[in-house]
């Protein structure tokens, strides 16, 4: 055998698995129509420098009376109660030291977030709140292998009766669903990590490139939509006819170009002159 047709097979062998490593499920998918097209409010239909900051039960109102679906982030306190908040820190929105993890729910409501008085939800009241109105994306805020959020989040998703997804850049969580729940609609949420300053090394690598997706069996993939161009991301819609969601979308133009590349959109920073 040449050295030509060595390398030539060796070559052929990593493109087939790379093609497996970034496949996504294929077969008994769950419905996806109810979230084709929606477009979803990130973290609510949210201003931060008004009385309805992000992830807040104003903002969460504010976007169910305007009919869009809503995404939401959930992780734990202290005491392993699920609440509504993005940052793992608090500094940002609350102004305090510390992560969400190091309070009780109750201590954490002495905290107003941003310029508000709106304070951390919890994940049931919010469910309650929204009661089915509109679709939901819910994003599990997971740090390293600890999976407490997923069981405790499922049992109140459990008996909620509205449209949802979730998704997750912990491929952990995705893999989580995938064994524990196989009847809902999953996704794995990447970006061009390494055009990104603050991330490096192999992890990152992998995560931007799904090829962790032989895992985690995603129904779709959530990217940013400035990396739209990213291979992995499009040979999975194109070729494995993956659905495509889009963050986080912030003007009418961006949402326009989005369109022809992504199936779900998520916005902010502007009100959508367009509904489908």
């Amino acid at each position: 055998m040449s050295l030509v047709l060595i390398v030539l097979l060796i070559i052929l062998l990593g493109v087939v698995l790379y093609l497996l490593a970034i496949m996504p499920r294929m077969l008994h998918k769950p419905d996806k129509a109810p979230h084709m097209g929606v477009l979803y409010a990130h973290r609510g239909l949210h201003n931060n420098e008004s009385e309805a900051p992000e992830n807040t039960m104003a903002a969460f109102k504010k976007a169910v009376d305007a009919g869009y679906g809503i995404e939401l982030d959930v992780q734990l306190t202290k005491d392993k109660v699920p609440v509504v908040f993005h940052d793992f820190t608090l500094k940002r929105m609350c102004g305090v030291d510390g992560k969400v993890e190091d309070y009780t729910y109750e201590e954490l409501q002495q905290f107003p977030i941003a310029k508000s008085e709106e304070t951390i939800p919890t994940f049931q009241e919010f469910l309650q709140f929204v009661d089915g109105k509109v679709p939901l994306i819910v994003e599990l805020k997971i740090e390293g292998t600890n999976l407490e959020v997923c069981p405790l989040a499922d049992e109140l998703l459990s008996g909620y009766k509205g449209v949802y997804c979730i998704e997750s850049f912990n491929p952990l969580g995705v893999r989580w669903y995938r064994k524990n729940h196989p009847d809902i609609f999953r996704g794995q949420l990447a970006e061009s990590f390494l055009k990104e300053e603050e991330f490096h090394g192999m992890l990152y690598f992998i995560l931007q490139n799904l090829l962790m997706n032989f895992l985690t069996k995603p129904d779709f993939v959530a990217f940013n939509h400035h990396h739209t161009r990213a291979l992995s991301r499009r040979i999975c819609r194109s070729l494995y006819h993956n659905v495509a969601a889009a963050w986080t979308i912030k003007s009418q133009e961006e949402l326009d170009q989005a369109r022809k590349n992504y199936d779900i959109f998520i916005f902010d920073s502007f009100i959508p002159s367009t509904m489908s």
